[in-house]
């Protein structure tokens, strides 16, 4: 599957890569913003970019994430994938459930594997979390991500000698 996207995103400009990888829910912005610097983008404009791409997927999954996987799991293979992402997503989102809008700022601003906007978003549908407060939640952990991941990758370019 890397390769189907490699090959796809290969003829795009700089500036759309960075978007898509911010967008796509393995990568998020922590994986767009250390592309957009290697294309030579500034600090700012890889950040902006990636965090672009990042927001994209938020409101349509807030949306849709409880009425399309409802209607999914009807059908096995999707019901056996829901099922797996939601105790997966209850386990690691002990923050939103304890503290709902704060503790998914938290949980989306915490750049490791398993945490984000895509996982914050499943949180918030999980957890009930109202429109109103996940999605600036939600935009504020994707800021704070955007920065704590800037942060390290300029340090590691520094580091690196460029």
């Amino acid at each position: 599957m890397v390769e189907h996207i490699t090959e796809l995103l290969k003829n795009l400009p700089g500036e759309a890569v960075t978007v898509v990888l911010g967008a796509l829910p393995v990568s998020e912005l922590r994986g767009a913003i250390p592309v957009g610097i290697a294309f030579g983008f500034t600090p700012l404009k890889a950040y902006c970019l990636a965090f672009i791409g990042n927001v994209i997927p938020v409101i349509p999954l807030l949306f849709l994430l409880e009425p399309v996987s409802c209607w999914l799991r009807k059908f096995p293979f999707f019901k056996k994938f829901f099922d797996w992402l939601f105790v997966r997503t209850r386990k690691k989102a002990g923050l939103v459930e304890k503290f709902e809008a704060l503790g998914l700022i938290l949980f989306v601003a915490i750049p490791l594997p398993v945490t984000g906007a895509w996982t914050g978003c499943v949180a918030a549908t999980l957890f009930k979390v109202r429109f109103r407060y996940a999605f600036p939640a939600i935009l504020a952990g994707i800021a704070l991500a955007g920065c704590i991941v800037l942060s390290i990758s300029m340090a590691g370019k520094g580091l690196m000698g460029q």
